[in-house]
């Protein structure tokens, strides 16, 4: 079935917004045509975790398991993973959307560990119980998350990963969405991140711009004009102060579009290239 440009953005707003869901699908009733398109349109706006897993839970080049840290007097649990073997790795925090470490981002952190990283996906919903399996529930836990609480405990990861016994103490960090911007607000925060990618990620004010050390890869979404709006000047401070940024903007995608458990807003193509650039930045930066 396709979806319209308009069901897409009105999807994003109830996402990333303060919309309630009967809202949500009174609007999206009126742009289907029927409430019985909409509950049609509904399961291919939403997150289907049982579409792919591109490296499975039981791996067997992986080692799986859980690392806990402690961060502002709470304790962070992580999922963990890593390849089979004793060296030492470089590692990789993964920050998750506003959806929280639901199944689709510990795929993700599969992913990096089978390219060689040790990789650590935090739950910043874990103080609070864990990611729930409502991914409703869980956005509007993210949302009422304190700002500055959130950062710190997901800076915390960095040392975690440079202490842990099979790191080689060079960390980077990558997310998506919500954690996109998070990634942006440890590189102004932390500055022994040793590289920062961000998918779609809300920028930091330019004013913190000259606090960053890590050289940053950041990708965006070419029909995602929330989020870009605030590229220009985020751009325009990294040349001004001198930072090593690269940014790609890969046009006629949406916001998501590496989400490969979304069929609206997953696009292969846009996803393929911003991973291979992705694994290859931080194979140059951290190995």
């Amino acid at each position: 079935m396709p979806i319209s440009q308009d069901v897409i953005n009105l999807y994003d707003r109830f996402t990333h917004g303060t919309m309630s869901r009967r809202a949500f699908m009174d609007r999206l009733s009126r742009i289907a045509g029927s409430t019985a398109a909409a509950a049609a349109l509904l399961p291919l706006l939403q997150n289907d975790y049982a579409r792919a897993a591109m490296v499975a839970e039981d791996d067997a080049r992986l080692d799986i398991g859980t690392l806990e840290y402690e961060a502002e007097g709470v304790t962070v649990s992580g999922y963990l993973a890593r390849p089979k073997g004793d060296g030492k790795l470089p590692a990789i925090v993964v920050i998750h959307e506003n959806r929280g470490l639901n199944p689709h981002m510990k795929d993700v952190a599969r992913r990096l560990a089978v390219e060689g990283f040790l990789v650590l996906a935090p739950d910043i919903l874990s103080p609070l119980g864990g990611t729930p399996e409502d991914s409703d529930k869980a956005r509007d836990m993210i949302r009422a998350l304190d700002g500055e609480a959130a950062t710190a405990q997901l800076a915390a990861a960095v040392p975690a990963l440079e202490d842990h016994p099979q790191s080689t103490g060079k960390v980077g960090a990558v997310g998506f969405c919500w954690g996109g911007g998070m990634v942006n607000q440890l590189a102004v925060r932390v500055p022994e991140l040793d590289a920062g990618v961000a998918y779609y990620g809300r920028q930091p004010d330019a004013s913190q711009v000259a606090w960053i050390n890590a050289p940053l890869l950041l990708h965006y979404a070419g029909l995602d004009e929330r989020i870009n709006a605030g590229i220009a000047d985020y751009e325009a401070a990294l040349k001004a102060e001198g930072k090593q940024a690269t940014i790609h903007v890969y046009e006629g995608v949406n916001h998501a579009f590496n989400n490969d458990t979304n069929a609206a807003r997953y696009d292969k193509a846009a996803a393929d290239l911003a991973w291979q650039r992705t694994v290859a930045f931080f194979k140059e930066t951290l190995t």
